[in-house]
């Protein structure tokens, strides 16, 4: 027998059904993820606790002295992409975290993190980018805290799963705590697509893009009415923005909004009101002089502005055909190419493992898309291969 002798502050991690019943799950000699929700609404910092201890000091609480006052959420920040499930990596080329108040506020904003614009995620370590902690006095408060924080958190250069956490937080059965493990699985039973615009956030980001574009575009704005189409996800919507007294206001769908930008257009978040009530807040990534590509309630969209005779010649351009993909065998993910089980020439059936990748310390199955002989091998076992790599191919 091998006796441990520990002495630390761990944690415990249990589970809770709704009759306050609570099932043992672990115990851990460190902490969980998860110990910043409790440090908010607690108090208590574990941190210092665990130090504490292990310098040889008492505990500075007992139970009596902890008690649970108002809500906490977190969410996990990763350096994936939350339509596929798969790390991403590369550089962090923009990275601003929101407002963050710390918590000895009581209320606001928690952002644990390790990297700064400029870091680099790489194969070789887990995905997570921070943990992104609100705190309010009630479960509502709490979410609406991590909504405005999510649409604050700049970060471009690699994806990410914020637009997946982002719809989550308004959904309704999540908002009112009918949730369980089968939660994905019963809101998503094709997986998430990628979020797209409802009619209220089409009528959110056509204003706010509209008058975007016009301060962009007119260095000294003056009292006048102009008319562009604008494009997103495949849909041209005609607008009039007039600028009269100094106000917006942007005319579309058979109405009319007021649109007030309510800082500056030069930094990467802004802000845009509408109708002096809902606040529009929208990452403005980059502008090629047609297209912004911006990140608005966390999902990124290229959205492309043009004047009505721009869009008359654009329609009448060719379509770009989307290559034909389906017998190649692509890397989902970047990540190291440990193993090909194929040859050139053999005959494999659909389904069949043919080779490995690496990421994140985890071994990924590629399988062949169809049944066929392999053509040839793009790459070979050692290859640091990137996200969409072709690295067979099939007759």
């Amino acid at each position: 027998m091998i006796v441990t002798i520990f002495q630390s502050a761990g944690t415990v991690e249990f589970l809770v059904d709704s009759q306050m019943n609570f099932y043992f799950l672990e115990m851990n000699t460190r902490l969980q993820v998860e110990h910043p929700i409790t440090e908010c609404i607690t108090g208590v910092d574990i941190v210092d606790e665990m130090l504490r201890v292990a310098a040889g000091y008492p505990l500075s609480y007992s139970q009596s002295d902890i008690g649970i006052n108002g809500w906490a959420v977190e969410c996990r920040v990763y350096a994936e992409d939350p339509v596929r499930y798969l790390p991403s990596i590369g550089l962090l080329t923009k990275y601003t975290e929101p407002s963050v108040q710390h918590n000895d506020s009581k209320l606001g904003v928690r952002c644990d993190s390790g990297i700064v614009e400029g870091s680099s995620i790489s194969i070789h370590y887990d995905p997570m980018i921070s943990k992104l902690v609100t705190y309010g006095p009630d479960r509502t408060s709490a979410i609406e805290r991590m909504e405005r924080a999510l649409d604050e958190y700049v970060i471009d250069g690699i994806t990410h799963n914020t637009p997946l956490l982002r719809e989550i937080l308004g959904n309704e059965r999540f908002r009112s705590g009918d949730i369980s493990t089968k939660f994905l699985e019963e809101e998503y039973p094709k997986g998430y697509s990628g979020g797209a615009l409802t009619a209220l956030q089409k009528g959110e980001l056509v204003p706010s893009v509209a008058v975007l574009h016009h301060l962009k575009t007119n260095r000294t704005p003056s009292d006048d009415s102009v008319n562009y189409v604008i494009s997103c996800d495949e849909e041209k919507v005609p607008v009039t923005v007039t600028l009269q007294n100094g106000k917006y206001s942007v005319t579309f769908e058979d109405k009319t909004v007021e649109v007030s930008p309510t800082g500056g257009t030069h930094g990467t978040l802004q802000e845009f009101k509408l109708d002096s009530t809902s606040v529009v807040p929208l990452q403005h990534l980059r502008f090629d002089g047609v297209t912004h590509t911006v990140r608005y309630r966390c999902c990124k969209r290229d959205v492309t502005v043009l004047t009505p005779l721009q869009q008359k010649y654009m329609d009448t351009m060719p379509v770009k055909v989307k290559e034909d993909t389906s017998n190649l065998l692509i890397s989902p993910m970047p990540g190291s190419l440990s193993s090909i089980s194929v040859e050139e020439g053999d005959e494999v059936l659909e389904g069949t493992e043919v080779a490995i990748v690496v990421a994140m310390k985890m071994n990924n199955s590629l399988k062949a898309p169809k049944s066929g002989k392999i053509k040839k091998i793009w790459a070979k076992v050692g290859d640091i291969v990137d996200g969409d790599q072709k690295i067979l191919e099939f007759y």
